[in-house]
C-alpha cells in the first residue's frame, strides 16, 4: 500500500510564497509521475503542475511563471515551490503519487490536501 502525505500549507499575503511537500511512502518499487491538484470550495479539483519521473514538467496556464514543481527521487518527495500568490490561489491542494509497487504493476495515490490561504 502506498501513502502520501502533503505538508506547508498556511496563510499568506498576495504577493507571498509557500513551499509544499509531498511525501511518499510504503511499498513502492519505483516512482513514476507526481503531481498536484487544488480544489477551490465550489469548484472541481483542477491539475496545477506534473512531473514525471525523468523531470519533464507540466503546469496550468494560471500558474506557469510563479508556480514551480520539483522532485528528489531518493526521498520519493515532489515539492511545489508557489511565488506571488494570488486570493485565487485559494485551495485545498492535493498531492498525487503514480508509482509502481513492482516492476510491472502501477499504483496510485492520493494525499489528503493541505489548505493554502491567500488573504490580507
Amino acid at each position: 500500500q502506498v501513502q502520501v502525505v502533503e505538508s506547508g500549507g498556511g496563510l499568506v499575503q498576495p504577493g507571498g510564497s509557500l513551499r509544499l511537500s509531498c511525501a511518499a511512502s510504503g511499498t513502492i518499487f519505483s516512482m513514476n509521475t507526481m503531481g498536484w491538484y487544488r480544489q477551490a470550495p465550489g469548484k472541481e479539483r483542477e491539475l496545477v503542475a506534473t512531473i514525471t519521473s525523468r523531470g519533464s514538467t507540466n503546469y496550468a496556464d494560471s500558474v506557469k511563471g510563479r508556480f514551480t514543481i520539483s522532485r528528489d527521487n531518493a526521498k520519493k518527495t515532489v515539492y511545489l515551490q508557489m511565488n506571488s500568490l494570488k486570493p485565487e490561489d485559494t485551495a485545498v491542494y492535493f498531492c498525487n503519487a503514480d508509482v509502481y509497487i513492482t516492476w510491472n504493476t502501477r499504483s496510485n495515490a492520493w494525499g489528503r490536501g493541505t489548505q493554502v490561504t491567500v488573504s490580507s
